[in-house]
């Protein structure tokens, strides 16, 4: 039970205080992200460690974990399906809870009708190595319903960080000094120790296991020393593999506590030229309402575009406001910009992807599947 004394309101001051750190802040692998968190918010740390459990017991914080970058370890693709109207809900549905390598969920609309209006459905799907992602969604397809899909990876990383709770407030236009890294994706290959440690070490934490001493039950899970789960963890960090760890918060649906973090979901396209991804690419991710920048390639049914990014906020006019800002930005730079669309999220859920290649085997014997199929 928690406390009645602990404030689990993201409106309280302390919460408040450690969530703009702990949300996306803690980047990388630590030893310590907690102390960290409390050296950079300014809580002590047993209040840190207090709160976030407490948090996480009532539902403020839907999970805590050590994100990884997958998009290095395996196949992945932002995925937009056409659906029959009537069987949108339920193919929402089925991917959600039957497909463990679907993510982000997300029936999505446009303002403004275009041809890419008709792919209402958005998912976020990785295959392990080793395994095709056009066959699996092609089995999606005929598990739901859906009539095509649009696989759109990712080739270049500018922005990757939901922090809801720091973002508040933001002025449009507020960006940093100097144009944000281009991180490029590349599959990574993993020994079987390595395995071991990552599959323990981006487990989701209970709120019993919120502690100073966090990697040491994950190291005994690896089945390796303390020492030497740190060792691995810090290796892969270098290798980029390891994203940052992250409390989550609900992006749309209210908090136990009755809060709202978000209302809208906004998924913002751009058309830029040919050669200039990289560029415009930077350009959008200095922007700080950007919790996600991808270049992304979805040809002339989408207006060519090849920049895609995601917003969140508790007001549609705000984020367009926050748009029109990167818009006239990119004009300031000299890029062209011959096409873009906003696509607003409606129903939404999200999960962590798994990636484990020896999961998807299993999977693949629960559908009846093949695995060698899949390949």
């Amino acid at each position: 039970m928690i406390a009645p004394c602990v404030p689990v309101s993201i409106a309280d001051p302390v919460n408040a205080a450690i969530l703009a750190v702990s949300e996306d802040r803690v980047r990388g692998f630590l030893r310590d992200p907690l102390g960290e968190i409390a050296r950079r918010s300014g809580v002590e740390l047993s209040v840190v460690i207090e709160r976030i459990a407490a948090m996480l017991r009532a539902g403020t914080i839907r999970r805590v974990r050590q994100t990884l970058l997958s998009t290095n370890l395996a196949r992945g693709a932002l995925v937009a399906w056409v659906v029959p109207e009537e069987k949108l809900h339920a193919a929402f549905d089925w991917m959600f809870q039957r497909d463990p390598f679907s993510g982000h969920v997300v029936i999505r609309s446009t303002d403004a009708a275009t041809a890419a209006s008709r792919y209402r459905l958005w998912t976020t799907v990785k295959v392990p190595q080793g395994f095709s992602m056009d066959k699996h969604c092609r089995y999606l397809c005929a598990q739901t319903g859906a009539t095509a899909y649009k696989l759109l990876p990712a080739r270049c990383v500018f922005a990757l960080g939901v922090g809801h709770v720091r973002r508040r407030g933001l002025e449009p236009g507020s960006k940093a000094d100097v144009p944000a890294e281009a991180t490029e994706t590349r599959l990574v290959e993993l020994s079987d120790q390595e395995w071991r440690v990552l599959t323990a070490l981006k487990r989701e934490f209970a709120p019993e296991e919120i502690v100073a001493d966090l990697w040491a039950t994950r190291a005994a899970e690896a089945g390796v020393p303390l020492e030497t789960f740190c060792r691995v963890a810090e290796a892969l960090d270098r290798r980029g593999v390891i994203g940052r760890f992250s409390t989550f918060l609900e992006h749309v649906k209210p908090l136990a506590t009755g809060e709202q973090v978000t209302r809208y979901n906004a998924l913002f396209h751009w058309a830029v030229p040919r050669g200039r991804e990289i560029d415009a690419g930077r350009q959008v991710g200095r922007f700080h309402i950007m919790t996600h920048a991808y270049w992304r390639e979805a040809g002339e049914e989408f207006g060519n575009v090849n920049l895609m990014g995601v917003a969140h906020g508790t007001d549609r006019q705000w984020l367009l406001e926050h748009k029109r800002a990167i818009d006239q930005h990119l004009a300031a730079e000299g890029i062209d910009v011959s096409y873009t669309n906003v696509f607003w999220g409606g129903r939404s859920e999200i999960k962590p992807s798994e990636i484990s290649p020896i999961e998807y085997e299993k999977w693949c014997g629960r559908q009846g599947l093949d695995p060698a199929g899949m390949r």
